[in-house]
């Protein structure tokens, strides 16, 4: 049986992985499964699987998780340094790391070493933290696999081809809510137009930066990192079926497109399963979106926080953690209905000019607790903005 762990079990990822494996009960062992408030489901899941180990990060939930499971063989825990005591010297077979926002950078860190594959869904991990990832993964041999739709197909496609022979990397947009939006009713957005994707069922941050076009900005950073490339070698196109991933051309002429279903389990099952050991059931190929791929360039006067790839560092700093943080707080203000949509770009387009943020384009990350203090930083000076 193959050892699994699942960070943030009870989210949109954890939960469509939780759904394969169902189907492989007898195949796999999961060893660990976490969440941070949604106790109840948890707790059904871990149940179901015969789990004996969960972590719930919120101090509430975790306590009227321990009553229900008060005369249950089942281990629960409040944090993530517990888990040199759960493993010890065990190798996990396969780690998914889906813990939304910075707390997942911590714990994807520290799970590194016990694993033998390890799965990552969290970009704030990859965008802040990434050397100091890349450094763990080294270390302890771990095969690293990007689960985003984009990021998985880019990486089935070029099949550790060297970046120098990747001659343009596109990354597809939908173009999200308001790609036919008219410009002068863009004042006009709410949160509940903002969050009705016509494509994806997302969670409401994620759903707000597509909206804005800025998960494209975090997906061509993500991209730059995973796969070596300068930012010249990186481009978005707006496809609005999202049926089409990811498209490369190499330096000897030929082209890939990695294309399918608007469907997360589709990544996230090649991901647990390679070399065809499994099979998924999909749709049929759809010819009418193939005969109509319709790819556009971004319109830059809808979406001008897409600039800001521009303005950003090819090598590693700490300036891409000044725009993660920026943008969280950003996007819970917009969504709180204390700033307006228009304000999410202009704020954040201001703070990556300021000098007093610029200098961090010359600092590179070297621990996580300078990623921290910096994101306290700059969320205090981002809602200040907010005011």
């Amino acid at each position: 049986m193959k050892k699994i762990v699942i960070f943030g079990s009870t989210g949109s990822i954890g939960s469509s992985l939780i759904d394969i494996i169902t189907k492989y009960k007898k195949n796999y062992k999961i060893e660990l499964l976490t969440a941070n408030a949604n106790y109840k489901k948890l707790i059904k899941q871990a149940k179901f699987f015969n789990v004996k180990n969960i972590i719930i990060t919120d101090e509430k939930a975790y306590a009227k998780a321990i009553k229900i499971l008060k005369n249950k063989k089942i281990n629960i825990y409040n944090n993530f340094v517990s888990l040199n005591k759960i493993f010890k010297n065990k190798k996990i077979d396969y780690t998914m790391c889906a813990i939304s926002g910075f707390e997942g950078l911590q714990p994807t860190l520290d799970i590194i070493r016990y694993c033998k594959v390890i799965a990552i869904a969290n970009k704030e991990s990859i965008i802040c933290g990434w050397s100091l990832i890349q450094k763990k993964l080294k270390k302890y041999n771990t095969r690293f696999i990007p689960v985003d739709s984009e990021h998985f197909s880019i990486w089935s496609l070029i099949n550790d081809t060297k970046s120098d022979n990747l001659e343009k990397v596109y990354i597809t947009a939908s173009g999200g809510p308001f790609r036919k939006y008219p410009l002068n009713k863009f004042k006009n957005i709410t949160p509940e137009k903002a969050l009705k994707h016509p494509n994806w069922l997302m969670g409401k941050k994620i759903s707000i930066d597509s909206a804005t076009m800025m998960n494209k900005v975090f997906e061509i950073i993500e991209a730059k990192k995973i796969f070596n490339l300068r930012y010249n070698q990186l481009e978005i196109l707006v496809h609005s079926k999202s049926y089409a991933h990811a498209i490369v051309k190499f330096s000897n002429g030929l082209i890939k497109i990695l294309v399918h279903e608007t469907n997360m389990k589709i990544p996230i099952f090649n991901s647990l399963f390679s070399h065809f050991e499994k099979k998924i059931k999909s749709k049929k190929i759809d010819f009418k979106i193939l005969n109509n791929m319709d790819f556009q360039k971004v319109n830059f006067k809808k979406f001008p926080i897409v600039k800001l790839i521009k303005s950003l560092p090819n090598r590693e700093t700490l300036f891409e953690t000044v725009i993660v943080s920026a943008n969280d707080c950003l996007v819970e203000n917009f969504l709180n209905k204390k700033i307006r949509f228009l304000d999410i770009t202009k704020n954040l387009l201001q703070i990556a000019n300021n000098k007093k943020f610029q200098k961090y384009k010359l600092k590179r990350p070297t621990n996580i607790d300078q990623i921290k203090s910096l994101n306290k930083y700059v969320r205090l000076k981002t809602n200040d903005l907010c005011i």
